[in-house]
Order: C-alpha cells, then sequence, then structure tokens
C-alpha cells in the first residue's frame, strides 16, 4: 500500500515537473513572438516541442497504470494554477 502511494506522489512531482516546462516554455514563446519575423514557425514549433515533451513524460510516468496517469495529470494542472497565480495578469499590472 505505501508503494503505491509513493508512486502517485512521485506522478504528481513528474506532473508539476512536466507542468512547469509546457507553461514556462508558453510564457517564453509568448513573450518572443513580437520580436521573430516569422512568429506562426515560433508558435508552431514551440508547440510541438512543449506537446511532445510534455506527452512523453505522461507515458514514462504513467507505466501503465491509468492511477499514476491521474496523478501526473493532477500535478500537472496544479503547476498551471501556481504559476497563473505567481505570473498571471494581475500580478504583471502590480509590478
Amino acid at each position: 500500500m505505501s508503494s503505491k502511494i509513493i508512486e502517485l506522489v512521485i506522478s504528481v512531482f513528474a506532473g508539476s515537473a512536466l507542468g512547469v516546462f509546457y507553461f514556462t516554455g508558453l510564457w517564453w514563446t509568448v513573450r518572443k513572438l513580437p520580436l521573430v519575423r516569422s512568429p506562426a514557425i515560433l508558435s508552431l514549433g514551440s508547440f510541438l516541442l512543449r506537446t511532445a515533451v510534455v506527452l512523453a513524460g505522461f507515458y514514462l510516468a504513467m507505466g501503465g497504470q491509468w492511477e499514476r496517469l491521474a496523478a501526473c495529470l493532477v500535478g500537472f494542472l496544479a503547476a498551471r494554477l501556481v504559476l497563473v497565480r505567481r505570473f498571471g495578469p494581475e500580478r504583471l499590472k502590480k509590478g
């Protein structure tokens, strides 16, 4: 039982790391769009890279168990929530 809980906690942390990677990459991409000659290529390339890394990470973290995939998704969404609260539009207006 305790090894199952440890696996789920590790999956949550893996999902959080993937979420930080994905949404930090999205933030970086959006900030660079006005500076590049071809924003469409940057957008598409960034999306494909971020999505491929996250899907591969989910697949590895899942290990064939749907519970671990669900835990990974919870971590991913938690990372999104934390990053939006930390760097959201309201925070940018204040600073």
